[in-house]
């Protein structure tokens, strides 16, 4: 495949009728997380599960696919188009999180190994391509590991983002934070500082930052998951065992079995973005301080400049606040498989 698309300079995009369901490309490195994210979304009425592209991150890219595979099974949706992506980042070596997620990233709670039964002979970059370039502005991608597929796939098509309906990424830390607070790791900026910088300074129609300024604080607690037990459904006990392995690390963190729904609440904001209670638009860098790398929108706290010359961007809609209760809501109510 090459870089550029001589059809979209020449020819005006077909506005697409909007029907009501949003068509969804999944760029996923398949831990806890991402499976809730991915589960939810095939239950919601308003989603359709495109596409799903693999990454490595929470856990390697082989094991990525597999974990798919078993969540596609649990939903009943085993011909969805797969791809498989890259096993590291563009510069550097991988970060994978088995602390987290355990070994297999999803908790080391199946022994048998499955894989997906529609597997794309394309990579998950040029998947990415050629969904954007057959049918411009119907798409929705949602990017919600290291964004080392999208990176690749920029240059193949410098203006991938554009042929995408909207990208919402879950990833970044919003502004910077208020004087002595400490944020949250963003594993996703950090594990591909350059495929990050890539996108966020790429042309695009609408990119959505979905940080852990807000999935931090999104906790999934010890009563939903024994509402998810109580379901006595698949797809309750299956999201109940997942998030009891994710509470095992995050306990350590609180002093209480919970955890974030970082990639469910990204994938909630693509489809239900009434949800967005507060966010603010502009010029998003990547910053490092020696120890970790983040994607920050260039403004402090206050809404000021930063201290420094900054980058050139185009604008990304940040997320700064949501309706946690109706979102958590929702996710557990989608999750119990009722």
């Amino acid at each position: 495949m090459t870089g550029q698309n001589p059809a979209s300079a020449t020819t005006p995009v077909t506005p697409i009728e909007d029907d009501g369901v949003r068509h969804i490309v999944l760029d996923t490195d398949t831990g806890i997380d991402d499976a809730l994210a991915l589960l939810y979304l095939a239950g919601r009425d308003d989603a359709e599960i495109s596409a799903i592209t693999s990454v490595y991150g929470n856990t390697p890219v082989e094991s990525a696919l597999e974990n798919i595979a078993r969540v596609l099974k649990v939903a009943g949706l085993e011909d969805t188009l797969v791809a498989k992506g890259a096993p590291g980042p563009i510069d550097g070596e991988a970060r994978i999180a088995a602390h987290v997620h355990g070994a297999d990233g999803l908790g080391d709670l199946w022994p048998e190994r499955l894989t997906p039964k529609n597997l794309s002979p394309l990579s998950s970059a040029e998947l990415l391509v050629e969904l954007g370039r057959s049918r411009p502005g119907y798409y929705d991608l949602l990017p919600i590991g290291p964004l080392t597929n999208l990176g690749l796939a920029l240059e193949i098509e410098p203006d991938l983002l554009t042929l995408y309906r909207s990208v919402v990424i879950m990833g970044g830390s919003g502004p910077f934070p208020p004087l002595g607070t400490v944020q949250m790791v963003d594993a996703n900026i950090h594990n591909d500082a350059e495929a990050a910088a890539r996108v966020f300074a790429a042309p695009r129609n609408r990119l959505v930052m979905v940080g852990v300024n807000v999935t931090a604080g999104t906790i999934v607690d010890e009563q939903a998951v024994q509402a998810l037990h109580r379901a006595g459904t698949e797809w309750g006990t299956f999201s109940a065992q997942i998030l009891e392995a994710y509470m095992d690390f995050y306990q350590v963190s609180w002093g209480r079995r919970v955890s974030p729904a970082h990639d469910g609440l990204a994938a909630a904001l693509l489809v239900q973005p009434e949800w967005i209670t507060k966010s603010v638009e502009g010029p998003v860098n990547i910053t490092t301080d020696g120890f970790f790398t983040r994607a920050h929108l260039m403004q402090t706290a206050e809404g000021l400049p930063v201290s420094w010359p900054t980058e050139a961007a185009p604008d990304t809609f940040v997320v700064q606040g949501v309706d946690r209760e109706a979102f958590l809501a929702d996710f557990v109510r989608v999750l119990s498989g009722r």
